[in-house]
Parts: structure tokens; sequence; C-alpha cells
């Protein structure tokens, strides 16, 4: 019988411990910022291997856990396949028009 794999729990920053400093740095790179503008433009959960990125798959794991520590991203585990959702409500109630203005800025 094959063993079961239990993974760490997911992470997120509270959001009153988010700030503007570690979200800007979380998107300037242009892998997360491509992350983030599908999860926007979906307006849903994707599931990690339903992002479209040329990085493998151990590196999109690492740009996620870099946006969701930064409080950008939520995930959530379900059996084997963990899901992200843009944490919008709390981007946008702390910094209002950041996150738009940064998903209009031209790629």
């Amino acid at each position: 019988m094959a063993k079961s794999v239990t993974l760490p729990p997911l992470v997120h920053p509270n959001r009153d411990e988010i700030t503007v400093e570690g979200v800007l740095r979380a998107l300037a790179d242009p892998v997360r910022l491509a992350i983030v503008r599908q999860l926007a433009a979906a307006d849903r959960e994707i599931a990690c291997g339903g992002l479209t990125v040329p990085v493998t798959k151990s590196t999109l794991t690492h740009h996620l856990a870099i946006l969701r520590q930064a409080g950008v991203v939520a995930g959530r585990q379900e059996g084997t396949t963990r899901f992200n959702s843009l944490r919008r409500n709390d981007l946008d109630a702390l910094f209002p028009g950041l996150l738009d203005g940064v998903l209009a800025a031209p790629r």
C-alpha cells in the first residue's frame, strides 16, 4: 500500500502583516507578475498546474511561496493539488489602486 504524503501547511500573513514593500518586492519579478495577472484575469482559484509560466514546477512553487509570504496570493491544499487565488480584497483594502495600477501597466 502506498504511503500517504503529508504536506506542510501553507502559511499566510494576516492582513495587518502585509506591507507595501513586501508586495512590491514580490511583484517586481516578471514570472510572479505573470502569475498575478493570470489569477486576476481568472477571478477564481487556479491549481498550480493551471498556471502558464516558463519555469519548472519547483521554480513555480518557489515563486508562489514568495507571493504567498508577501500576502499577494492565498494557497489552499486539496489532496495533492494546491489551489491559488489572488488576495485582491486584502490588497485593495490596504493599498487602494495599487493592484489595478500594477495590472494595467504595459507588459
